[in-house]
């Protein structure tokens, strides 16, 4: 019987969810036929996910909570960011309300080249209001998880620092 251990691949089935308005509601889970794949201790998941699931084998199910800290962060005030309407602008000046609209969300690229999504929160004449907290900063996740498949890594996955095979990276 093996164990969910640093260094073993860890195959998982889960349902994370969150407080909306006092309901707790699903915002995330995993694919019957395609559970989440992962190697333990390689910090590919949140540490309170994984220190959640050490120590147990195949069949256990867990029901934890993650504090808003250690998910995704609090929200930060200063992720939301007025950005010039002429940003969004076509070459004509014109501003394609079908993209650009209250609770679409965004790609966006700043001037190193980094790429982050922002949720369009208000629309004035001057700016589009952008918030770039991630969607479940300041939430509490509350996650029920069941180890499907637990199996030691091989040397090449640890090396490269992911699963290869079913459920994981393929070369």
């Amino acid at each position: 019987m093996l164990l969910v251990n640093k260094d073993m691949v860890v195959s998982v089935h889960y349902e994370l969810k969150v407080d909306n308005n006092g309901e707790l509601v699903t915002a995330d889970k995993s694919n019957p036929e395609q559970p989440l794949v992962y190697i333990q201790g390689a910090g590919m998941l949140l540490a309170d996910f994984e220190s959640n699931l050490a120590g147990k084998t195949v069949g256990d199910t867990v029901s934890f909570k993650v504090a808003a800290e250690n998910g995704y962060g609090l929200r930060n005030e200063q992720d939301i960011v007025s950005v010039p309407a002429d940003s969004f602008k076509d070459k004509d000046g014109n501003l394609d309300t079908n993209v650009i609209k209250v609770g679409n969300v965004l790609p966006m690229m700043d001037d190193q080249g980094h790429q982050f999504q922002g949720i369009v929160c208000e629309i004035t004449p001057d700016a589009v209001i952008m918030d770039f907290n991630h969607p479940m900063a300041g939430k509490e996740l509350n996650f029920t998880v069941t180890v499907a498949d637990v199996r030691p890594a091989t040397a090449e996955e640890l090396e490269h620092g992911h699963v290869h095979g079913p459920g994981g990276h393929h070369h």
